[in-house]
């Protein structure tokens, strides 16, 4: 993967954006439900900010049936990594980032949906 520091800043510098990354740990998938619920706004919207993050290569998609789950690219830069890390740290506990993450359900937050999104 040829990630451009410009690209990724370029990226992040939307709120939405960020926000979207600050719920997407390392490791960690969320379908767009999840993130249009955690979030506050509408799912266009936030298809719209997921597509321009797959089409830089932050984020990989997988579908399962209607569903679309996105996570971080795996192949991720290191340098990448340590800036979403550096960035997750200095996010935590602070608004709206810590409002986000309370807004998903605490299985969906544990990261064992129970049942599909509608």
């Amino acid at each position: 993967m040829h990630l451009q520091p410009e690209n990724l800043t370029r990226a992040m510098a939307d709120s939405t954006r960020l926000r979207i990354l600050m719920l997407l740990p390392l490791g960690e998938e969320r379908c767009v439900c999840e993130l249009t619920q955690a979030l506050g706004l509408p799912q266009p919207k936030i298809s719209r900010h997921l597509a321009v993050l797959r089409e830089t290569g932050i984020l990989i998609d997988r579908r399962a049936g209607l569903w679309i789950h996105y996570r971080l690219h795996p192949e991720l830069p290191d340098w990448a990594r340590e800036v979403l890390a550096a960035l997750a740290q200095g996010c935590t506990g602070q608004e709206p980032f810590a409002s986000d993450r309370g807004r998903l359900t605490p299985v969906v937050a544990a990261g064992k949906a129970s049942t599909p999104c509608s």
